[in-house]
């Protein structure tokens, strides 16, 4: 049976993936992303099972209308996929509050946001599935000031996922809503297009299955997470990284 899902950062990376992969199987997708053009150039234009909406997940209003349009034009959400984030490498040194606060804001308060306005319109249902996502910069700790690699503001706004999850599958599991997290390890998308050789050759010597993760291998998790497969499944952050890094 088709289902109605809402996928975040859907014109690049994991987000592209997720939703070519749902659409694949037949589900109907709302594909979010804050630049209208880039979803447009990624995923051609509305058909019947897609509807592409430009948002910013960290502005409340915006993600409400965003959920709202989606159940209207492609019927009653089933679960959400959220990749949308911002990334930062700067060093501790030269990173400034307003760059701190402004990765916070839309890394973790638009994820929150986002699972908020989607467990409102679950909740009118019976239950559904809601997937955020972490980073496996988390384990490392990160490094600031290198292409693709986490700063700090990065960093402490993908540990702050793991935390947020936790507390909204106890709040939604009542509810019938199953909430859980990926966290990617280093993963061929534009976030790591100005690796240099010596960055993916470092990358990869680490990961023990041979190959840097595409985004594809990610996007196949997140799929699981909010199918009828992962039913038990809520509160957990699931690494995927080639065996790289353990949680």
């Amino acid at each position: 049976m088709a289902r109605t899902i809402f996928v975040t950062g859907a014109a690049s990376g994991i987000g592209l993936a997720c939703t070519r992969n749902l659409l694949r199987q037949g589900d109907r997708v709302a594909a979010i992303d804050l630049n209208a053009d880039s979803l447009a150039s990624a995923l051609g234009p509305d058909t019947e099972n897609l509807l592409a909406l430009p948002c910013d997940v960290s502005n409340p209003a915006a993600v409400e209308q965003a959920v709202a349009r989606s159940e209207f034009q492609l019927g009653p959400l089933d679960s959400v996929i959220h990749c949308a984030a911002l990334h930062s490498p700067s060093f501790w040194m030269d990173l400034e509050a307003d760059e701190f606060n402004r990765v916070l804001q839309v890394n973790v308060t638009g994820s929150f946001l986002v699972a908020k306005a989607a467990a409102k319109a679950m909740r009118a249902r019976g239950g559904g599935a809601i997937v955020l996502t972490s980073s496996a910069n988390v384990l490392a700790g990160g490094i600031g000031g290198q292409a693709g690699m986490g700063g700090p503001a990065y960093v402490a706004s993908k540990a702050a996922i793991v935390g947020l999850v936790r507390s909204l599958a106890r709040s939604l599991g009542p509810d019938g809503i199953r909430v859980n997290a990926v966290m990617p390890g280093v993963t061929e998308t534009p976030m790591i297009a100005k690796y240099s050789p010596e960055n993916r050759a470092a990358s990869l010597k680490q990961i023990p299955l041979g190959h840097i993760g595409t985004a594809d291998e990610i996007a196949d998790v997140m799929c699981f997470l909010v199918s009828d497969a992962s039913r038990y499944v809520s509160g957990e952050t699931m690494i995927v990284n080639g065996a790289a890094m353990f949680g």
